[in-house]
């Protein structure tokens, strides 16, 4: 299946993402949604969440095959963090 290309600029691509995600799905999320992962096709406002994020991205993509997807992640500013942890917190 080939990859959909991105048809918008990165920063309307975030903007479009960030705002389905915070004012359509946010509000209807539970505690036990921490750490999982959503998808979002930012045309669409269609969205998968699940605790694997290929898991959620092959339901959206088999539902909306030229998805263009923005992935979140809940409870959290990152989907990935880089680079060192600061350990002694974690003490």
């Amino acid at each position: 299946m080939p990859t959909p290309q991105p048809r918008y600029s990165k920063e309307e691509f975030a903007r479009r993402g960030d705002e389905i995600y915070e004012c359509d799905i946010r509000p209807h999320l539970k505690a036990e949604d921490e750490g999982k992962f959503v998808v979002v096709d930012i045309e669409t406002g269609a969205y998968e969440i699940d605790a694997d994020e290929l898991a959620a991205s092959d339901r959206l993509s088999a539902r909306h095959p030229n998805v263009q997807m923005w992935l979140m992640r809940v409870g959290s500013r990152y989907v990935r963090r880089f680079g060192p942890r600061d350990r002694s917190a974690a003490a």
